[in-house]
């Protein structure tokens, strides 16, 4: 596969049963994704980078000096919610219904670059997983119980807390550590993981370049990083903070910042600033009569990209 090179996003039945909040078990198949994006002409990636604009929107990155990508209001924000992260009809439920689909994601990409079987029960045994904005643990605990050593990292010690005591409570996730830190400190720790993962946290940081840096610090040489987030349109505007904000009222009020929001050109020019080559994208889109997210080359509100870092990086 080539640098921002074809997209292809495994299903044809693929099964996840993930142990999964509340000790109930929830059953995801990931359903096949268009094989039309496997076509270099259609891909979402080339589609992004064909745009006139992309070389514009790169040149136009800012430069800045090394900061914290924290923001002082969005971890009060979080801090005040964090004993519902496993309420799966509080606040935080969207979160629940996505993480089996945001999972099969993550399994298909993963197991693909890692060469591992996907129908193995733990494909990631053996793999060192940083959840960076871990919160109470939604993902890190199955991604644990699918084998990889895990380490949970949160700048909310309330989340930390929550995420310590529910993991406890599961003896199959003995293989998570919790802590309350960032990327950044982690970085300056030497450490770095096989993949990392950065799930709907980029749209909550001060610096998403800088984030982004830190990130790419975390990964091995020929590892992997996974970050989701949600696009900068007017759709997710609508759907996103008017709808799931204001109206079905699923979202605490102010919970997202348009603003604060990234498109996909914007997300792989950033990540390939900071040594990210990214090679897969796939969009969620959810079924209001089913109540479920499904994989998409549907783009235009939520998506989520995989990357790889290069064999010759520091």
């Amino acid at each position: 596969m080539t640098v921002l090179g074809q997209i292809y996003v495994m299903g044809y039945g693929l099964s996840v049963s993930l142990f999964y909040s509340n000790h109930y078990y929830y059953h995801h198949t990931m359903a096949s994704v268009s094989n039309h994006l496997r076509n270099s002409n259609t891909t979402i990636l080339h589609r992004i980078l064909k745009s006139s604009s992309a070389a514009r929107c790169f040149s136009q990155l800012p430069n800045s000096t090394p900061k914290s990508s924290l923001k002082d209001n969005e971890l009060a924000k979080f801090a005040a919610i964090s004993q519902s992260w496993w309420d799966s009809e509080g606040p935080f439920k969207p979160l629940h219904v996505m993480n089996p689909t945001r999972l099969a994601f993550i399994r298909s990409t993963l197991c693909r670059h890692f060469k591992r079987d996907p129908y193995s029960v733990r494909p990631f045994e053996g793999l060192k997983i940083v959840d960076v904005g871990c919160g109470g643990g939604i993902l890190s605990e199955p991604l644990a119980r699918m084998g990889a050593t895990v380490t949970g990292v949160d700048a909310v010690e309330k989340n930390i807390k929550i995420a310590r005591l529910h993991a406890d409570l599961d003896p199959t996730t003995s293989n998570i550590e919790f802590c309350c830190t960032t990327a950044e400190k982690l970085v300056e720790e030497g450490r770095q993981f096989d993949a990392v993962m950065a799930l709907e946290v980029i749209e909550h940081v001060a610096e998403p370049a800088e984030f982004c840096k830190s990130l790419s610090a975390l990964t091995i040489p020929e590892g992997a990083t996974v970050i989701s987030t949600i696009n900068r349109s007017m759709r997710a505007y609508a759907t996103a903070i008017v709808a799931a904000e204001y109206i079905l009222r699923w979202l605490p009020i102010g919970t997202h910042q348009w603003s604060t929001f990234l498109t996909p050109m914007e997300l792989v020019l950033i990540l390939q600033r900071a040594g990210i080559n990214v090679e897969e994208m796939a969009g969620f889109v959810y079924n209001p009569v089913t109540g479920r997210w499904s994989l998409s080359d549907d783009i235009s509100v939520n998506f989520i990209a995989f990357g790889t870092k290069p064999k010759n990086s520091a």
